[in-house]
Order: C-alpha cells, then sequence, then structure tokens
C-alpha cells in the first residue's frame, strides 16, 4: 500500500478508541443479561466485532502489526433464539445440491429402475428415464433422499453442498399449508439448530494444514545452524 493511501496515526488511534468502548459495552451488556440469549448481548458483541476488525485492518495498513486475538465472524450466524419454549411442531428444512457427474450412470440406474417396474409390460412412462430429468424423477420417485445422498456416487451424482435447518413453530401446520412454497417465509430467530457441509470448510482446513506444515519447514530450517564460511570437507570416497 502506498503512504498516500496508508491511514492515519490518528486514524488508527480512533479505531483503537472505538474497540475499547465496544468492549465496555459489551461487558456492561453480559453484566446486565436477561437470559442465555439477550438481544443486547448479541448486537453488543456484533459491534465489538466490528470494532476489532476496522482496528486490526488499520493497524496491518498503518504499522504492518495484526492483534494478538480474533473475535469469530457473524456474517452467518444466526440471530438469538426467539421461538416458543417447548415447540408444539417443528419443521426440518433440507436442501442438497449434486453436480451430474455421470449422465451416462445416471440414466443406467434410471432404466433399471424402470425396466423392473414395467418387467410385467410396458407402462405409460417406460420412456421416462430417456432424459436427464426423467431419470432423475425416476430415481427420487423410487428412491428416499437420504438413500440417494448414501449412495450419490452410484446414481452417477457428486454431492455439492447441504443445509439442515430445525425451526421450532407453535402449532403444526395445516394440510397443504405451505407445499407451493416450502422455504418460504422462515423466520432465523426461530430456528433451533442449524448444520452445514460445504468444501469451503475443507478447502479452509487444508489450507490451514498447508500453513502448518510450511511453518514446520521453516523452523526446520531455522534450526541449522550453518556458517557460510564454513569449509566444508569432500566426502571420502574410500569405503
Amino acid at each position: 500500500m502506498s503512504d498516500a493511501a496508508q491511514p492515519t496515526a490518528a486514524e488508527v488511534r480512533a479505531a483503537a478508541e472505538a474497540v475499547k468502548t465496544a468492549l465496555d459495552r459489551h461487558l456492561a451488556a453480559v453484566e446486565r443479561r436477561s437470559g442465555e440469549d439477550d438481544p443486547t448481548v448479541y448486537e453488543a458483541f456484533n459491534q465489538l466485532a466490528a470494532a476489532a476488525e476496522v482496528y486490526d485492518e488499520l493497524l496491518y495498513d498503518r504499522y504492518d502489526e495484526v492483534t494478538p486475538f480474533e473475535i469469530p465472524g457473524t456474517d452467518d450466524s444466526l440471530p438469538p433464539y426467539a421461538g416458543p419454549e417447548e415447540p408444539n411442531a417443528i419443521s426440518v428444512l433440507i436442501r442438497r445440491d449434486y453436480a451430474v457427474a455421470e449422465p451416462q450412470r445416471l440414466l443406467a440406474q434410471a432404466q433399471r429402475v424402470e425396466a423392473a417396474e414395467y418387467d410385467d409390460g410396458p407402462g405409460a412412462d417406460e420412456d421416462a428415464a430417456g432424459t436427464i430429468h426423467g431419470a432423475l424423477g425416476v430415481l427420487f420417485g423410487e428412491f428416499e433422499p437420504d438413500e440417494i445422498a448414501s449412495r450419490h456416487k452410484e446414481f452417477g451424482l457428486e454431492e455439492g453442498d447441504s443445509t439442515l435447518w430445525v425451526t421450532a413453530a407453535d402449532e403444526p401446520a395445516e394440510p397443504g399449508e405451505w407445499l407451493e412454497a416450502p422455504f418460504e417465509g422462515v423466520d432465523p430467530q426461530r430456528v433451533v439448530c442449524r448444520f452445514d457441509v460445504s468444501a469451503v470448510f475443507d478447502d479452509e482446513d487444508a489450507e490451514d494444514a498447508e500453513d502448518g506444515e510450511d511453518a514446520a519447514e521453516t523452523d526446520e530450517l531455522d534450526d541449522l545452524d550453518l556458517d557460510e564460511d564454513e569449509d566444508l570437507e569432500p566426502l571420502d570416497a574410500e569405503r
């Protein structure tokens, strides 16, 4: 970064004061918390995280230094639970993404299912497995989603991201009430728990592992005490 674009010392100092203020506000909110999921504490936490991030960036840009602490990011976190204490009903929202990695395998599996379905004679949908979208309809109509998830490679599919949300409700929904838009209007404050699976997490773990290996190799090199002026004697060729 050029000198002209660098933050001033006064800006860094102001960011540090903002962190102190946010820290005091967070402590005060924790001391006065009304419960485990007090929204005031949640808001103070976000403010502290944002202030710390700004300070860390300015400190690095100005002095090439970083803070010794890390506050977890809040972009993907859920707000405090505000649903019923004793839910009378729950909804389980699941999304699983797949790539059609082997179309021919997918078609072959669907055709086997179709052949077994109409082994007593041709049926109205006997050619449904002749297209990719038709084959998907055949397979998902025959197998439960959990079985397809566990056997996806057999069906020529490659796993992508997946997520599962459990949400709480006061009363069960009326029959057919949400079928037209099953994932619409989800209240994040009624999410009891959430589980995400993504290759992004694997990439992050791999990067951390590589960084650790690089650091270890650097430490090993640093441990070698080589004197550039030291004469190295040749290996004795006679054995």
